[in-house]
């Protein structure tokens, strides 16, 4: 069952969202070469307490960080570790936060110092495609139709949408009804309704969409081992324009 939020529950996850969106420009400043995920993963955790918030992530189904930090080839739930960021890679942050009993959820993917154009025009394509997948979140509007504008874009840009992975709904809990597929046709799926929130978050590839789970049991990597981007935002459907909540 799909929960609606009212104008009260819109409002706690709205501060959520502020966290959330803070811990990511923050993530974005400290950013450089030289420096550790583990380090990022630390300061972010400490900025949600801060606020006296909670990380949605840490402790998790088990996951022991508070953030998700996965670089180049690992497309999403990567451990934070020691080993420090190099010139060119690219890193996916993953961050969620809960306070006043709801949840928000987001992610970004940066550059590290200098990278190829290839790998910004990957970064590029894939925030474009979740505004061009929220032209279709509206009352009414089905999931298919926001999937497929996902998919159409990523795609005509010549890039992968993986498919194994998806958005979700969101509220009380990290992960509700329904799933938000980056793929499919239009006029499938259910309608959005007012009040419906939306975790949104396009997951693409430089190369083929085939993905698998590492030795770890939760880093999914890119099955040929080209980079991969991530873009997330937390969405409240609405009758009229969507309302961002992580930005």
């Amino acid at each position: 069952m799909i929960s609606i939020k009212n104008d009260k529950d819109i409002e706690k996850m709205a501060k959520a969202g502020s966290i959330v969106s803070e811990a990511l420009k923050l993530m974005e400043s400290m950013i450089k070469v030289g420096i550790s995920t583990m380090q990022l993963n630390d300061e972010a955790e400490k900025f949600i307490l801060s606020k006296g918030a909670i990380p949605s992530f840490k402790n998790y189904n088990g996951y022991k960080f508070a953030s998700c930090m996965s670089v180049d080839d690992v497309v999403v739930h990567g451990f934070p570790s020691n080993r420090l960021l190099e010139e060119g890679e690219i890193l996916s942050i993953d961050i969620g936060a809960k306070i006043l009993g709801f949840h928000a959820d987001a992610a970004r993917t940066f550059a590290v110092g200098k990278i190829s154009r290839q790998k910004q025009r990957l970064i590029d394509v894939t925030k474009q495609s979740f505004f061009e997948g929220l032209k279709e979140c509206k009352e009414g509007a089905r999931l298919g139709d926001m999937a497929f504008a996902i998919q159409h874009y990523v795609e005509s840009h010549g890039f992968s949408v993986v498919r194994s992975m998806c958005g979700h709904g969101i509220g009380k809990k990290l992960h509700e009804d329904p799933q938000v597929l980056n793929y499919g046709q239009k006029n499938t799926g259910i309608k959005l309704k007012n009040g419906y929130a939306l975790a949104i978050e396009p997951m693409v590839n430089l190369g083929e969409h085939e993905v698998y789970t590492d030795i770890d049991g939760w880093a999914c990597r890119t099955k040929d081992g080209l980079p991969s981007a991530h873009y997330e935002n937390t969405v409240i459907v609405t009758k009229d324009a969507p309302i961002i909540l992580t930005i």
